[in-house]
């Protein structure tokens, strides 16, 4: 493999408006830190992109956002990935790292509505937009009434079906919706006791070649200490329950002082058996506080919801 001219990078995203405003916000920071930097962006389309007729579940989940832009890493197309966390699997391939994480933007959900005001408001068997199934699964839990309608695509793609799938409302993540200026849609924003965020929703994660240590330190500035402790508390949570998109598990870390509070989620895609629990530890056990909660679930009866909802799989 060439190696890296030290005061140029390229970096691989996705195409869409999101992941392109996620991308150039990366590297004008870079820019601002480093001004003798170039930096180009590598537009790379990935499984994800292309396949929009069918849930995530069924198609194979997290690794549809990222696998091809950690091939144009590792074959040295591109030197550095932006990715938002929540689209990235518990397993790196060997060679890369994720090197920063940085500051979180708000965890939480948005619901975009018609013609309520937020959730309680909306009629019995209201039409509601998500391709998500741990999106489902809480507001079912919630909503029994609901009927849940799946639907694909970018933000911009889905605010439309809003109108085109005669939806009465649809639930995207805030974070998203902030970036590209589109707060002013949001109708509520669902605070975690309402709806658990997915894990690592908010955070961005920037992924080079281990060893590329020019590129590691150019972006060590951009890691948000906080955000790294919370993601990985919730990603080890993930890792022992050995979920992904087809399974609805959800996990939102928070540091309050020199100690950080963890809650998680696991239910059936109907949002019957539901189990959710909280703990709390030292901020230097991020990791083992992951797996105690996960096994705390395992132990309440979760282990049974995540076997039968992968048989159907």
């Amino acid at each position: 493999m060439e190696k890296m001219n030290q005061q140029r990078i390229k970096i691989a995203t996705r195409g869409s408006a999101l992941a392109l405003i996620q991308a150039n916000r990366v590297k004008t920071n870079l820019e601002k830190q480093h001004p003798d930097l170039k930096i180009d962006l590598e537009i790379i389309k990935t499984k994800g992109d292309i396949i929009l007729d069918v849930s995530l579940a069924k198609v194979g989940g997290k690794g549809l956002f990222v696998k091809e832009i950690e091939e144009a890493l590792l074959d040295g197309r591109a030197d550095l990935a932006v990715h938002s966390m929540k689209d990235v699997p518990i397993e790196i391939p060997s060679g890369l790292i994720m090197a920063a994480v940085a500051e979180r933007e708000d965890f939480r959900d948005a619901l975009i509505a018609k013609e309520c005001s937020g959730l309680n408001d909306l009629p019995r068997h209201a039409r509601v937009g998500t391709s998500s199934l741990r999106r489902q699964a809480q507001l079912l839990h919630l909503r029994p009434d609901l009927d849940i309608v799946p639907i694909r695509g970018n933000v911009d793609t889905r605010l439309k079906k809003l109108e085109s799938e005669n939806l009465d409302a649809i639930v995207l993540a805030a974070a998203g919706l902030n970036r590209m200026n589109l707060a002013g849609e949001v109708t509520q924003l669902l605070e975690p006791d309402i709806m658990l965020p997915a894990i690592g929703q908010g955070a961005l994660g920037l992924e080079t070649r281990i060893e590329d240590h020019a590129v590691r330190e150019k972006i060590a500035f951009l890691n948000h200490e906080i955000t790294g402790v919370c993601v990985k508390a919730e990603r080890s949570f993930l890792r022992r329950l050995e979920g992904g998109c087809q399974v609805p598990i959800a996990a939102l870390g928070s540091l309050e002082g020199e100690r950080i509070h963890l809650t998680g989620l696991v239910a059936d895609p109907e949002g019957r058996r539901y189990f959710r629990h909280s703990l709390t530890a030292e901020a230097g056990e991020a990791k083992a506080l992951g797996i105690t909660l996960a096994e705390a679930l395992l132990e309440q009866g979760a282990g049974e919801v995540l076997a039968e909802v992968q048989s159907r799989l």
